[in-house]
């Protein structure tokens, strides 16, 4: 029944950085260029199991951060000093729709541990009481 916890507690953290990470290709979506003078690249959270040695059951991890390699989008705006030879902009391969989805989820998926969380503490302050 502890076991429930630290599932639990692994999927809060794994969708906490999700939601980190969504947020960081929203507030980019709309820049020119970084500070490296490219367009910010969407990136997307990658799960895993954690489970325990020896265990078929267990929590999930982040295994890792992976930028997004579609093209980069590009909008005809001939009088910006970020423009190339052509009159192209290139812009952040962010799809704010995608990530309003992937928040959504994320911000979901957290809510339902919360709710395991809170149920498996009440079924063992019911256990408890059982003996009274």
């Amino acid at each position: 029944m502890l076991n429930v916890f630290n599932i639990s507690g692994s999927a809060l953290s794994a969708q906490a950085q999700r939601m980190n990470v969504t947020a960081s290709n929203m507030a980019n979506a709309d820049s020119v260029a970084g500070p490296d003078g490219q367009p910010y690249r969407a990136k997307h959270v990658t799960f895993e199991m954690d489970a325990a040695p020896g265990q078929s059951v267990g929590g999930v991890r982040v295994s890792g951060v992976s930028e997004s390699q579609s093209p980069f989008r590009r909008q005809y705006d001939p009088g910006n000093p970020a423009a190339d030879d052509e009159g192209y902009v290139s812009l952040p391969n962010v799809d704010p729709t995608e990530e309003m989805v992937n928040m959504i989820s994320a911000a979901r998926s957290y809510q339902a541990n919360v709710e395991v969380l809170n149920t498996n503490k009440s079924l063992m302050l019911k256990t408890l009481t059982l003996g009274e």
